[in-house]
């Protein structure tokens, strides 16, 4: 692994997002297709100016209103309001080649240094030709390169219904100009595509670390709110999700902050 020269890409105020179904979700649908994103930012109390550490909660559910098994995911990107900031400086960089092929842990043995998220996923396994049916396995995210660009690396392990791992790296790129400030996009590997239809991930990013005597946050956040106003609306992000047969689903997500000076 190698260490990372000093980098402040610009974040959302609430950070990376696909987010956690449940309360408060956005939920968007085409035809029987059915999306439901939403985050949770902890603390959501930050403040007025400058920023704070956080940790952010995020995912996603993919469902169908009669039942049948969705369309396979081939890509997704999101991308962030450039409020806050995701700071990498002097975290080691893990590489796919370490990752992939492995067991949960295993992967954490060769690149833990760099982790900075961790949650879950859920699959529609279709073999065969046989009924689908659904696994559940785990999620981890390490700082990371793919082809010589800066990534989050997703590794994902499944012991059912035999061993597999697979690494969805989502590349990082700065926006020039609007509301959002941070693209992050990925590709689904197709040997994944072949295996299985994702139907839910869910993910808690956070990482504090110190670097050669200074504190540092992987995700930090503030709330700029208005001088008299303590809760200030802002453009959280924009999801799109690209299915087999060209069909995609898009989604804005508006949140609120609340100011703490």
């Amino acid at each position: 692994m190698t260490r990372q020269r000093g980098t402040a890409l610009a974040l959302t105020v609430v950070a990376v997002t696909f987010a956690v179904t449940g309360a408060g979700a956005e939920i968007v649908q085409k035809g029987s297709l059915r999306l439901s994103v939403a985050a949770a930012l902890h603390p959501n109390r930050l403040p007025r100016i400058g920023t704070r550490p956080v940790a952010v909660s995020i995912g996603s559910r993919l469902s169908t209103t009669d039942q049948s098994v969705p369309p396979p995911l081939r890509a997704l990107r999101i991308d962030l309001n450039r409020q806050g900031t995701m700071d990498t400086e002097g975290l080691p960089v893990c590489r796919v080649s370490q990752i992939q092929p492995a067991s949960t842990d295993r992967a954490l043995k060769a690149c833990r240094p760099t982790l900075v998220g961790s949650g879950s996923f859920s699959v529609d396994v279709v073999l065969g030709g046989n009924e689908s049916y659904e696994t559940t396995g785990r999620l981890l995210v390490f700082n990371g390169q793919d082809d010589g660009r800066p990534a989050l690396l997703g590794q994902i392990y499944s012991a059912r219904p035999f061993a597999n791992s697979f690494v969805i790296p989502f590349h990082v790129r700065k926006l020039p100009r609007g509301t959002y400030g941070l693209e992050l996009s990925a590709t689904l590997p197709s040997r994944f595509t072949s295996w299985g239809h994702i139907t839910a991930l869910r993910l808690r990013l956070a990482r504090q670390y110190r670097y050669r005597g200074s504190r540092h946050s992987f995700i930090s956040a503030g709330c700029p709110a208005p001088a008299g106003v303590s809760r200030a609306p802002f453009a959280l992000a924009r999801v799109s999700f690209a299915f087999a047969h060209g069909k995609t689903l898009s989604e804005r997500l508006i949140s609120t902050c609340r100011a703490s000076r």
